[in-house]
């Protein structure tokens, strides 16, 4: 009896705890780890070379911004199939993708062109995470939204108000928030496969 009422008591707590995008995004916990470890390792290659040219970091960043907006849009497909809350995800993949591919096809863009650009991209990217974090259920991860969110804004700002700076610096700076912005969302995939795991248990 006792252990049934256990049981019982557990898959009460579980079911308070399920909120629809936490549900969701912990379907899709592998595509949040794998953005997490791009944008690590895009900050990694960034630290690396230092001194890379302009024309060479345009290319760096329009690969790993389309990248990281095909992992949010593919999240977003799996959550509309399972009519989950998916429009925020559409909104940053796209987001993603088109910054990626002004980069890619416009490369002969100024230095101060693609700082805006990142500016941007961040800005609109922290915001659509920042306004998720707080649709997602606080022990499901939503530290890691938060703060991913407000890395991107604050970045995004720092870019915006000081867009004539050297491509070393700018490097330097790109290399610190990606690795951020992919430990933030890294530690958001662990804390959602946590999540997945414990609704598997009592099911």
């Amino acid at each position: 009896m006792a252990v049934s009422h256990g049981s019982h008591a557990k898959r009460h707590q579980v079911a308070n705890d399920v909120h629809p995008i936490s549900t969701a995004l912990a379907q899709n916990w592998w595509a949040i780890a794998i953005r997490g470890a791009l944008g690590i390792l895009f900050g990694l290659v960034a630290f690396t070379y230092p001194g890379v040219t302009l024309l060479s970091l345009l290319y760096l960043f329009g690969a790993y911004a389309v990248l990281d907006g095909g992992f949010a849009i593919a999240s977003a497909y799996r959550a509309a199939r399972s009519h989950r809350h998916w429009g925020l995800l559409v909104l940053e993949g796209a987001a993603g993708i088109l910054a990626g591919g002004l980069a890619w096809f416009w490369p002969g863009m100024s230095l101060i062109a693609f700082v805006v650009l990142v500016g941007v991209w961040a800005l609109i990217t922290g915001a659509l995470m920042f306004r998720a974090a707080f649709a997602l259920h606080i022990k499901h991860g939503r530290f890691g939204l938060v703060f991913g969110g407000v890395a991107s804004m604050v970045f995004g700002g720092i870019l915006i108000a000081s867009p004539i700076v050297g491509a070393r610096v700018l490097t330097w700076w790109i290399g610190v928030y990606a690795v951020v912005f992919g430990v933030s969302l890294f530690f958001l995939a662990l804390r959602l496969r946590t999540h997945k795991n414990e609704q598997a248990a009592i099911t």
